[in-house]
């Protein structure tokens, strides 16, 4: 497991949904630090191609667009992912008009978004949920709803072949009521991992907390579990983490803990089958302690990106010095010996002018900075 590949310049946001779809990765909307939240504008999106290593804006959706009624406006905190090569976007906010919980999908091959016909009772407006796919259906867990103003632990479920949304009826002791969790699907199963919760039920209160165990929903049997699983009291519990299965292992990157005031950094992988934690380390550096990035497989890669971070200036605690990221990182589980090389390459700066063609581009592509972030904000450095 190593850190191949470390580029800057890319879109610079945080609180994003993004997903893989072939050898692209689409990324929805977020936020940058000195945007504009009070007005509603379309999303943007932004296309990340895993082979040539470039970042691309798709054009902004305008009123003259036949699809433009069914675009969503700009949002954070929302959810999206991947059925074929149709994307789904649920819920998610803005300053201006608050929660939403429209389903949304845009096609990939088309590059127009639609607002399909949904049936049954669809799940109440939020943000902080999670949105998982088994077997080409959906499940909402959780998220902070807005009309009741709580914490959901709730699991709403989208059969995309039907278009009809249901509230399951759960069996067995449902995880807590929280936001900014992880729901990861292994097999037909969703692990759920982390985020925010109070100590005394759904609403907010001066008692939060971080769980650290893992809760279990099979999608056959509606029946939840928490299984036992070792080295638990080695991970801390944190939110806005990323998380992505790989190899029927889950792994954890990144997050936040607002009682320890601590953003991290650390990689973990739970072993499904043994129920167990292990930190893992994957050679050569990789992103800085940060949270509310995305992280997305394409076969044995992930693709990592974005997020915010203490400002090196900042105190501890204090979330007005944050340095929001434009950088992009690439994991890759299993590199040939030629990926080895090339990173051997870059590593040691040696002279790449002699090599073919081929490999010349491939090491360009490796090393070239993307263009397109916005610039940070002049309090930030």
């Amino acid at each position: 497991m190593h850190w191949i590949i470390h580029l800057e310049g890319g879109p610079r946001r945080v609180n994003h949904a993004a997903v893989s779809v072939g050898d692209k990765v689409y990324s929805f909307g977020g936020y940058c630090t000195g945007e504009d939240f009070e007005t509603t504008r379309p999303i943007d999106i932004h296309v990340f191609h895993i082979v040539t290593c470039r970042w691309k804006k798709l054009p902004v959706s305008t009123q003259s667009d036949p699809d433009y009624q069914c675009v969503p406006y700009m949002r954070y905190g929302h959810t999206a992912v991947a059925v074929g090569e149709k994307v789904y976007l649920f819920g998610g906010r803005n300053d201006s008009e608050g929660a939403d919980n429209i389903l949304y999908c845009f096609d990939t091959t088309t590059l127009r978004w639609s607002c399909p016909q949904v049936t049954g009772a669809t799940p109440p407006a939020r943000d902080g949920h999670s949105l998982c796919v088994v077997d080409d259906n959906l499940y909402v867990f959780g998220g902070y709803e807005q009309i009741a103003d709580c914490f959901s632990n709730e699991v709403h479920k989208l059969d995309t072949t039907t278009m009809h949304w249901r509230l399951l009826p759960a069996r067995g002791h449902p995880a807590r009521w929280r936001d900014f969790h992880s729901a990861t699907a292994v097999g037909s199963k969703m692990l759920i991992f982390g985020g925010r919760a109070d100590q005394l039920g759904p609403y907010h209160s001066n008692h939060e907390i971080y769980p650290n165990y893992v809760k279990v929903f099979d999608t056959v049997t509606l029946r939840w579990s928490e299984p036992e699983v070792k080295n638990r009291a080695l991970i801390e519990g944190r939110r806005s983490h990323s998380a992505f299965a790989h190899g029927g292992h889950v792994y954890i990157f990144g997050g936040y803990n607002a009682l320890l005031e601590k953003h991290y950094g650390d990689m973990w992988r739970l072993d499904t089958e043994k129920w167990e934690w292990k930190q893992v380390f994957p050679l050569n550096p990789g992103p800085c302690a940060r949270r509310r990035q995305c992280a997305c497989v394409i076969r044995d890669q992930v693709v990592l990106f974005g997020g915010t971070s203490p400002c090196e200036f900042g105190q501890v605690g204090d979330l007005s010095n944050l340095m929001d990221h434009s950088d992009v990182y690439i994991l890759d589980f299993a590199p040939s010996l030629k990926t080895l090389c090339k990173v051997a390459v870059i590593k040691y700066k040696l002279d790449w002018s002699v090599l073919p063609y081929d490999i010349r581009w491939e090491l360009e592509a490796m090393t070239k900075n993307n263009t397109i972030s916005r610039p940070l904000p002049s309090f930030q450095g």
